[in-house]
């Protein structure tokens, strides 16, 4: 194998779920076998949601199918109610359009099963075959990143203001309710910092952050938010950037 090819091993990031959304504008890189991980909420199908063209696919309220944007036709994924949990197999169907904020859409079956509370449909979905496939938009690499970072100065970085874009979901409370919006994480403190520079020149938000989570593992993220309208409106925000993984994680 080439040393091209071996350089695609690493175009994940450290615990393999998340990628590198390049600071230039590259080809878009297919990656295939590799595990998709995600964290976010679901939106429950019902019949309204079809006919006020919020989703553009009707689903099943009885099957164990969903939609997801990032996994292609008949991916056999593990759902999670991250709050309880409860675990069940379930597979994608097919295209649909529907939220951003949303990580997936699911039927009430599935809802059922899993117990989830619908005021706070949190879970994680994982890819459970071989032959699944994730799309990774500008992906870089270990080395590619370390010589970006060689060149970004550590100083002078600042963010602008948050910028409100319209609702879809309705309003959710909770005694407990806390998250954060994870972008991406990185080898090198100088790349998180160039891409809390782009989110800065290329959006309105000012509540993005870095957290060092190991020596060689640093976190760009935004919040903590405590209700669901700013987590919303953030998530939406952030979205222009055509980030291909973006994950909302429980603050704990």
């Amino acid at each position: 194998m080439s040393y091209k090819k071996n350089l695609l091993i690493f175009i994940f990031l450290l615990n393999g779920n998340c990628t590198y959304d390049s600071l230039n504008n590259n080809k878009v890189n297919h990656v295939f076998g590799n595990k998709f991980v995600n964290k976010g909420f679901a939106l429950v199908y019902n019949d309204k949601l079809y006919k006020e063209k919020i989703i553009s696919k009707k689903l099943d309220q009885r099957s164990f199918t969903i939609f997801q944007k990032n996994l292609k036709k008949n991916t056999k994924v593990k759902i999670t109610n991250i709050l309880n949990k409860k675990i069940l197999i379930a597979t994608v169907g097919n295209d649909s359009l529907y939220p951003l904020f949303n990580n997936s859409v699911i039927s009430t079956r599935i809802a059922n099963e899993l117990e989830l509370d619908l005021n706070e449909p949190y879970i994680e979905i994982i890819s459970i075959t071989e032959n699944s496939m994730f799309v990774s938009k500008r992906a870089k690499t270990y080395d590619e990143e370390k010589q970006v970072a060689e060149k970004v100065p550590i100083n002078g970085i600042t963010i602008n203001n948050l910028n409100k874009t319209k609702n879809i979901n309705q309003k959710m409370t909770s005694k407990n309710f806390s998250y954060k919006i994870k972008i991406a994480d990185f080898y090198f403190y100088k790349t998180a910092l160039l891409m809390v520079k782009r989110i800065k020149d290329e959006t309105k938000n000012k509540n993005t952050k870095i957290e060092k989570i190991s020596d060689k593992k640093y976190r760009v993220y935004l919040g903590p938010f405590d209700d669901i309208n700013s987590l919303q409106n953030s998530y939406n925000d952030i979205n222009i950037l055509s980030f291909e993984n973006i994950e909302i994680i429980k603050n704990d």
